[in-house]
């Protein structure tokens, strides 16, 4: 599934050819997805102009000047198609601007979502309603997690993954980040000092940073909008590494934790 880094990328590349552009043609192929898609979509779009592009955790968000905001999920397997030669099969949403470029969300397996909301209802919209912050704000810090976290016997890794304390972490990063500060997947998360909470922060961060300037991961059929695909995959420590070397030395490990692999080094992680 495309996680925090390749959402941002998506918006990203979508912002470059979609910002400012007004909206000539908006065609759903399909009534759905995961779910149903909003009804009016076809009528509240066709003539609007984009006033901004941003994301909120693993959701992409296309804004217009009418006051509605496209949020887009891209599920399993989804993805921006930017200028494709043809619409195929799996191309369910296409968007024509004024201006002639042609936009196509693609997503064969249709674990992907899409919703149209008014930009006062954003912070009520049922998946945003209890997030917590974002990792890469300034409102994720050491204070703020120490708090979240205070009195939660659940292992650290599952904790993070919990979008009401952290919104938008996923398994790989999750897992990078944890390496990264040394610190044991399996820990209780009441059990971290503040102290090494800050450096968790920080490698969260690091970690999503440097995802982000490589364009993500790539995974199955994630690609970003231009076909490029993105090389993080090729910088990972621990994730997909069983069985190899950390780079402190010790052998990188698989356990499952709730259903997940996690990735992690019993050698350097505590």
């Amino acid at each position: 599934m495309p996680e925090l880094p390749e959402v941002e990328t998506t918006v990203r590349g979508l912002e470059a050819v979609l910002d400012g552009e007004t909206l000539a043609e908006v065609t759903p192929r399909r009534a759905d997805l995961r779910w149903p898609m909003p009804p009016d979509l076809r009528q509240r779009l066709t003539g609007a102009t984009v006033t901004s592009l941003s994301r909120r955790a693993k959701y992409g968000l296309i804004a217009t000047d009418r006051g509605d905001v496209l949020i887009f999920h891209l599920g399993m397997s989804g993805k921006w198609r930017i200028a494709p030669d043809e619409i195929g099969k799996h191309d369910h949403f296409v968007l024509r601007t004024e201006s002639g470029m042609t936009l196509a969300l693609n997503d064969p397996r249709r674990f992907g979502s899409l919703d149209l909301v008014q930009v006062d209802a954003l912070d009520s919209f049922p998946a945003f309603a209890k997030m917590g912050p974002e990792p890469l704000g300034d409102d994720f810090n050491a204070a703020y997690l120490h708090g979240a976290l205070a009195g939660r016997t659940s292992p650290i890794k599952l904790s993070l993954l919990n979008q009401r304390i952290v919104a938008g972490l996923g398994n790989i990063y999750v897992c990078e980040a944890l390496n990264m500060a040394g610190i044991s997947p399996k820990r209780k998360a009441r059990n971290i000092s503040k102290a090494r909470l800050a450096g968790l922060v920080d490698a969260i961060k690091q970690v999503l940073a440097q995802a982000i300037k490589a364009g993500g991961s790539s995974l199955r059929d994630y690609a970003k909008p231009d076909g490029e695909l993105g090389y993080f995959a090729k910088e990972w420590r621990v994730y997909g590494r069983e069985g190899e070397k950390c780079h402190c030395g010790g052998a990188v490990q698989r356990i499952t934790q709730s259903g997940r692999s996690t990735f992690w080094c019993e050698a350097c992680q505590r």
